[in-house]
Parts: C-alpha cells; structure tokens; sequence
C-alpha cells in the first residue's frame, strides 16, 4: 500500500514542496522516517501513533516507511504531522487516495488527535495558491490562510475525525474566514511630550523619509519617550507591506490566534541581545529582530551598552534591506527593511556637556563610552541629534504639543509625494532612504545656492560619500514636508545640521 501528499519546509520566509511518500509494506513491525528529519519531525512517529489511536484507529502490524523528499533538504520543525497521518490514512484506505491530491497540508498533532497550530501558514498557503492547491492547516491557523487568496480552498479542522468525516461527506466544513486583528492599545501620542521642539522636528522629518535616527542626551531628557511616539507618526502598512511583515511573523509564529494587523512593527530588543537575536540565526535559522522590525521601527536604547559586533552585524542589512544568515548546512534569507532609532547617554556618566557638571573621569569618559559604537555604523545613520535636558519651566507651564494626528498627515502627504516620484522606476523605492544613490541623485533638484552650500559643507565637514548621499535624502525629506519640488537652502542646511558631531562629541 502505497500513498503520497504534498507538505511543505521553509527557507526564510519561502516555502517549498515536501514530497510525503507513506508505504505499508510486508516485514518487522516498525515505523520509520527518511529524508534528513530533525528531532521533532523523527519525533512524529510517537504524536502520530497516538494520534490515530486517539481516534479509533491502529496502525497495522506491519513496515511502515516515510520519505520526505527531497531527501537532501534538511526537514525541521512539527508541522509535518498531519502530512505524515493523512498519508497514513490514505495508504490504509480511510480516506479515498485522490481526495488530497489538491492540498498542500501542514498542521502538528496531540496526543488525543486535535491539530495544534503551527508557524508559517500563511507563507505555505500563498505558496499553494501560486501551484494551484489548496490548504488543510490547523483551525487556529485557519484565518491566517485565508489571506492568501479569497477563492482557495482552506480545510481548517480542529482534529482527524473531522478531517475524516469531511472527505467521507459526513459533515462538511466550512471555508475559515480571514481576521485582521482589533487596533490594540492607543499608541502614544507626542502631544504627551513637553519642549524638545528640535526633536520632534526631527521625528518629523525621520517618519517622513524613514531615515535612521540617533537621539544623544542625558538620563531623562525624554529620548525614550520620542522614539516610543514614531509609529504614530507612521502610514499604516500598504497590502504588499502588510504581506511581507505578516510572513515573516507567521514563520516566526508570532500571529496570535492567525490574526493580521496593519500596525507597523514595533521592536525595542534589550541591549544584552545577541547577535543572532538581533541579525537572526540559531539551529534553525530564525528570523531576528532586524527582520521582525521589516517595515517598521527598531529601537535600540542605550545604544553603546549593545555589544559592538552586534551593532556592526546590523551595518549591511542596513544597506541591503536584508539579512543574510549562512550556516554550513544552510543559506537563508529574510527581509530587513526596517528603520533605526536609536537612543544613547553622551557618556557613562549621562552628564557629559551639561552646564555645571564636571566629570571625574574628564574628556576621557565621553570619548571612551561614544567610541564603542563604530564609525562606519554611525555614518549610517541619517539624523544624529543632541536632545538637551527638559527645563522646569518647559515642564510645568509648557505649551501644548503638536498631537501626533496633525503630524502624521503632513508625514502621509509626503509619502505620498515619493510613491508618486519613484513610481515606475526600476528600483523599488518607497521612501527617500531606500534610494541608491544614482536614483536619488536623478530625483534631486538642486538651486545653485543650494549646490554651492552643499560642496563648501561637505568638504569643511569632511562628508564621506554615503553621508554625502544621506544629507541629499534628508534634505529631500524635508523639501517633501513642505511640498517643494526643489531643494532650497534652507532645507540643505537644516540636513546638514543633523550630522554635525553633537557638543559632547566635539568636547571629546
């Protein structure tokens, strides 16, 4: 007896097809599985053998083999437990042979026969869609399937008997519906945010363009609480956006109950974080937080306390927009798209440059702490800003704030203005800091003033060519803010305002 089914192994955020070829044959009593399975899938014999006792059923005293082809592509994780029971199934004649030829199936079983939830579904299920197949994944997972395509067939049951009785006509089950889960918290708003009129210019222009920023300041003069208010400065995710960040959530197995959400992504890792848990890697090569933050924000606080090879790893995804994870035995790719806040105190201290304050440790303090963030990773960064402490006066009869409501439409409007500039272009450009340097340069209109203030600045300054590049992008962003097709000096200068070296670094 003999029988096969479609299951699927991911690569990054890909799925691929995994051939599962069941036969019961003559011979000792065993139940066997082939085609470089890891511990958990080896593991599948037990869950499977007391998943079909848990219904009824009892596997024949006979050999039982599983091939999961191809057998030189290394096969990881639960999911293939549903595979491996329906192709049971079939051999045994339970179910009719043909009636899962049209399915891709994944799912991990328990003990007692229900179908436990896994990651990646939503992945496998577009992947189906483009062959042309259908779904059976767990009933948890089944209104992230849905997303794929509305006219695909999707069997989300809760166990086998269902499974069972709905290829027997029993009882028929119904296609999931998709869900999009509820708004959540209210994100912060910056109207909560007194003084700091220059850092919430800055939040302002880094939302508009995506550019990276760098807040440098003493311990409460509110770095924190502004990097914490730019995702509700952010547009809401596009389709193709909410696609990608819902992938790589789905394989990560961070969609609670299959629930899709248009909030850009949030993630504000601790500085012990390795650089595995930040670039992505392990065992199984896991997304990390650079590609959970794909289309969002990442937030590193106390950014000289990271360990410096971790902050160094981040600097090629910070061109590519991805992150490239090699092992011996494996090549995995994953989207990292993301835009860099970070916060850091000018010295260990926290009060290096402040009037009145004189450290112990002199100049050496600021200049030992700073240098343990790169060079060439700072030259990454587009908007680097010294955030002064918050005055009393600020504090207890400052004005009112901007809400983020009234700055969020002017960040739409020019976004709006850079989807309709790069449209068409070969490149896939959604903001100014995702364009490579010739395309920015064709999209970048300069008065002769403007060009005469850019090269005297950038030779006093001693621009290295991508900061060169980063001053036209911001300097495009904020152009962009006010709605002007040139580059005036104005705006240049206020660009190039943002990478001068901030007062404690020029005292160290």
């Amino acid at each position: 007896m003999f029988s096969r089914v479609c299951g699927v192994a991911f690569q990054g955020v890909e799925a691929v097809d995994v051939d599962v070829q069941v036969q019961i044959g003559p011979g000792a009593v065993q139940f066997s599985i082939v085609g470089l399975p890891d511990k958990a899938v080896a593991e599948s014999r037990e869950r499977v053998r007391a998943a079909l006792l848990a219904t009824g059923l009892a596997l024949p005293a006979k050999r039982v083999t599983v091939n999961l082809a191809p057998a030189d592509l290394p096969k990881e994780g639960s999911h293939f437990d549903l595979a491996i029971a329906l192709g049971l199934l079939c051999a045994m004649e339970i179910i009719p042979p043909d009636a899962l030829d049209s399915f891709a199936i994944l799912g991990e079983l328990s003990l007692n026969g229900e179908i436990v939830g896994v990651s990646g579904v939503l992945p496998a299920a577009i992947h189906a869609n483009a062959q042309g197949l259908g779904l059976i994944c767990p009933r948890d997972c089944g209104g992230e399937a849905a997303w794929a395509d509305e006219g695909m067939q999707i069997l989300a049951p809760a166990n086998l008997i269902e499974l069972c009785n709905h290829f027997k006509g029993v009882a028929t089950m119904q296609r999931p519906q998709a869900k999009l889960g509820s708004a959540g918290p209210t994100l912060p708003d910056l109207a909560d945010v007194r003084g700091q009129g220059r850092a919430k210019r800055a939040l302002e222009i880094a939302a508009a363009g995506g550019h990276n920023l760098l807040f440098v300041g003493p311990p409460g003069a509110g770095k924190s609480l502004l990097a914490a208010r730019l995702p509700s400065l952010l547009p809401p995710l596009s389709a193709s956006e909410l696609l990608e960040v819902s992938m790589i959530a789905s394989v990560a197995g961070e969609l609670e109950g299959g629930k899709l959400t248009d909030r850009r992504p949030f993630r504000a890792p601790h500085h012990s974080a390795s650089m595995a848990a930040l670039v992505g890697g392990g065992i199984k090569a896991r997304p990390g937080e650079i590609s959970l933050a794909h289309n969002g924000v990442l937030f590193l606080d106390e950014l000289p306390e990271f360990h410096p090879q971790a902050l160094d790893s981040l600097r090629q995804p910070m061109e590519t927009g991805s992150a490239m994870i090699v092992r011996a035995n494996n090549r995995v790719s994953y989207p990292a798209r993301f835009q860099l806040v970070a916060a850091m105190n000018p010295c260990r201290c926290g009060m290096a440059g402040q009037p009145g304050h004189t450290c112990r440790r002199g100049e050496r303090c600021a200049a030992d702490y700073q240098a343990r963030v790169s060079g060439p990773f700072l030259d990454r960064i587009d908007i680097q800003l010294e955030v002064p402490a918050v005055r009393a006066v600020e504090m207890m009869g400052g004005t009112a704030s901007e809400p983020s409501a009234q700055v969020a439409l002017r960040v739409a409007k020019a976004r709006e203005i850079q989807q309709e500039r790069y449209r068409g272009d070969v490149e896939s450009c959604r903001t100014n800091s995702h364009c490579s340097a010739k395309n920015i340069e064709k999209h970048t209109v300069l008065e002769r003033s403007s060009r005469d203030l850019f090269y005297r600045a950038a030779e006093q300054m001693q621009l290295s060519a991508r900061g060169f590049h980063r001053v036209l992008k911001v300097s495009r962003s904020i152009a962009d803010l006010e709605g002007s097709a040139q580059i005036k000096p104005d705006h240049l200068a206020e660009a190039l305002s943002f990478r001068q070296p901030t007062t404690s670094e020029r005292a160290a």
